[in-house]
């Protein structure tokens, strides 16, 4: 049986994907801070394994990952879903919350991913799947920290998926647009561009791509929807200040 460990799984994307691999019969382990939204998934699961986890924190992921790994005899499939986001101007966006974004979703993915890496060597087909986003196309107007967490971890897949790959493990991310989830519902400001491009997918959407993405292979880059794909492939073949220009139109006030 596959096993599949699971950040910000309480909600949104990482529940929707926990849901779906257990579904499929996948031993599934959930990590989230939010502990009481993890016991109740986990009940949901027929007593999924899960545990508390702040990604921030290297040596509690470091202890995370050999307590899944011991629980379930290895690791194939580790999905670095956990991550925040905050819209607005860059000026009105305060900087320890700019620090807390690229932390969480920057830092935390690589902690994650070093602390992993010992238990997927010794995997089946192993993968890290990053969740990514449209963001890391060009840089968005109202997200300023946030497109640059996804740039980073944009990069950070390019160089492991070369990396990793010597020791047998693929590394790729997921690039959806806007998404329907609690972190974009609560958001307290919402970016014209967000109503613009449309919230057309939904979370069960962006699990299933990663599902594709852990059962056999994919793209190191995986852009989500029609319009981001076209829009993807359109930064392609149009020279930079085409993008340009449609991010500008699509963020305008």
């Amino acid at each position: 049986m596959k096993r599949i460990l699971i950040t910000g799984a309480a909600s949104g994307i990482g529940r929707a994907t926990a849901t779906l691999f257990a579904r499929n019969g996948w031993t599934v382990g959930l990590l989230d801070v939010n502990n009481d939204a993890l016991v109740s998934l986990s009940d949901e699961l027929a007593g999924a394994w899960y545990q508390r986890l702040d990604v921030t924190s290297h040596s509690d992921c470091i202890e995370a990952c050999e307590a899944f790994a011991e629980a379930h005899d290895g690791l194939d499939v580790l999905f670095n879903c956990a991550g925040i986001l905050r819209m607005g101007a860059f000026e009105d966006i305060a900087a320890d919350q700019h620090a807390q974004i690229i932390n969480v979703n920057v830092n935390g993915l690589m902690n994650m991913s070093l602390a992993a890496l010992p238990h997927l060597k010794k995997g089946d087909r192993p993968a890290v799947i990053n969740m990514s986003s449209a963001s890391a196309l060009y840089g968005t107007p109202d997200f300023a920290s946030y497109s640059a967490s996804k740039f980073a971890v944009r990069g950070l897949t390019e160089a492991l998926n070369i990396e990793w790959e010597r020791q047998g493990i693929r590394v790729v991310d997921i690039m959806p647009p806007f998404v329907k989830t609690p972190m974009l519902d609560e958001a307290e400001y919402r970016a014209p561009v967000v109503d613009r491009l449309g919230v057309n997918l939904s979370a069960d959407d962006i699990a299933g791509e990663v599902y594709k993405a852990a059962n056999g292979p994919t793209p190191v880059h995986n852009p989500v929807g029609g319009l981001f794909r076209l829009m993807t492939l359109m930064d392609k073949v149009l020279p930079s200040r085409s993008t340009k220009w449609t991010m500008s139109w699509l963020s305008r006030h």
